[in-house]
């Protein structure tokens, strides 16, 4: 975990990870990545721009209702825009979820074996893990 101090405040990131939850760190020369992997392109990867820029666009949702706190602003406005901000984080994950059952899910059952399987369940988990949230 890095901490990052920005305007007087610290934020907590975490370090990207791959798929098995490994820390991502630079690949080699041939395409393979630390763990000594075929280097795999992500699902979002054609879609990336357009979700940083989703992403950018939540974030001001996000800054707004810090906005909106400090300005003492009713209740109920401000949990309009909490629900605004939910579907928008909502919406992203079901469409990075698709991207990723119809590149990485998709090409893990086209080589069948037991990756297949763990990749399925590991989308299963993430589904459940939407579906609490």
């Amino acid at each position: 975990m890095t901490v990052i101090e920005t305007g007087g405040a610290e934020e907590q990131t975490q370090s990207p990870t791959d798929d098995a939850g490994h820390a991502e760190t630079a690949g080699d020369a041939h395409g393979h990545d630390a763990h000594g992997h075929e280097a795999h392109q992500h699902g979002y990867a054609k879609q990336k721009d357009q979700h940083l820029k989703r992403l950018r666009r939540i974030e001001g949702q996000i800054r707004g209702l810090q906005r909106m706190v400090e300005q003492d602003v009713y209740c109920i406005d401000i949990l309009t825009q909490v629900s605004a901000g939910t579907k928008a984080l909502q919406s992203f994950a079901l469409q990075l979820l698709e991207e990723h059952l119809r590149h990485c899910v998709a090409d893990a059952a086209a080589k069948g074996g037991p990756e297949a399987d763990d990749k399925v369940a590991e989308a299963t988990a993430a589904i459940a893990r939407l579906l609490r949230s």
